[in-house]
């Protein structure tokens, strides 16, 4: 049963790492006691992204509500054949992740599968999408410290809120063209302007400033890994806002690895100070 732990554990990592280089980088300064840990809670959302974002079958719905009801079995059981739900599985049962943080991520992910994402689901989507996903590995990180949980957890929703409205920002051209998504309210991909992206510009950055003092007083394990990822999120925020909008919705905006190397050092150098 350790080989099959261990191997799901790896396997959680691998999916992880090849899917995001930059995770990856940060991933690496994470402690070796919780690291795994974090890779089994991404490597769960990844392959819930994967349905939603690359499956083109009509039975999207159907594979989604199967890998939750496995996911709650799992917890419940200790154990299931599909290897990266066992490695979250186990994660969940050692530092209690609620069913109140599982349920609204596959609920967020059935919006997408659906396809009928609408302007008032918003909130709730980056909530189920991205909040709870920053909530999930407080958990970890806090180590069954209930109180530092409590203490950390609005910073910690609010650092994911903040990745996630990145994201969309930078993905704007792509999920409009190849998913027909636009997640913003208040705007469509066709009326989006310099005026529309400085509000969201504006907004990241309230969420950003509400991260900042709970990422300084994260436990060690995660400090420096957490703030590593803030400074590569908040570069990327800096890159978006001085891309006009139109060119924003005909290209990605990158960092290149040597900037991201530079934001790493810099985050080892000040012991995740932000």
């Amino acid at each position: 049963m350790e080989l099959y732990r261990d191997t799901a554990y790896q396997l959680s990592e691998l999916l992880t790492k090849r899917y995001s280089t930059s995770f990856s980088m940060s991933s690496r300064l994470f402690s070796a006691r919780i690291r795994r840990h974090i890779y089994a809670i991404y490597g769960l959302v990844r392959i819930a992204d994967e349905i939603v974002d690359t499956y083109q079958g009509d039975d999207q719905l159907a594979l989604l509500d199967a890998l939750e009801q496995e996911t709650c079995r799992a917890i419940h059981q200790g154990h299931s054949a599909n290897p990266i739900v066992h490695a979250f599985a186990l994660t969940a049962q050692s530092y209690d992740i609620p069913n109140v943080l599982i349920e609204p991520f596959f609920a967020s992910m059935r919006i997408d599968a659906r396809g009928d994402y609408q302007p008032a689901d918003y909130t709730r989507y980056i909530h189920g999408s991205a909040e709870v996903i920053g909530l999930m590995c407080l958990r970890v990180f806090c180590e069954n410290n209930k109180q530092q949980y409590k203490q950390l957890a609005p910073g910690a929703a609010s650092l994911g809120a903040a990745y996630q409205k990145v994201n969309f920002l930078r993905d704007i051209a792509s999920d409009h063209e190849q998913l027909g998504r636009m997640y913003f309210p208040d705007t469509t991909f066709a009326a989006f302007d310099d005026i529309a992206k400085r509000a969201i510009e504006q907004d990241i950055r309230e969420d950003f400033a509400r991260a900042r003092t709970a990422i300084e007083q994260l436990p060690a394990n995660a400090r420096i890994a957490v703030a590593t990822s803030y400074h590569y999120y908040e570069a990327l925020l800096a890159q978006i806002e001085s891309t006009p909008a139109n060119e924003l919705k005909r290209r990605r905006v990158r960092i290149n690895n040597a900037r991201k190397l530079r934001l790493l050092l810099v985050s080892i150098a000040t012991g995740g100070r932000v």
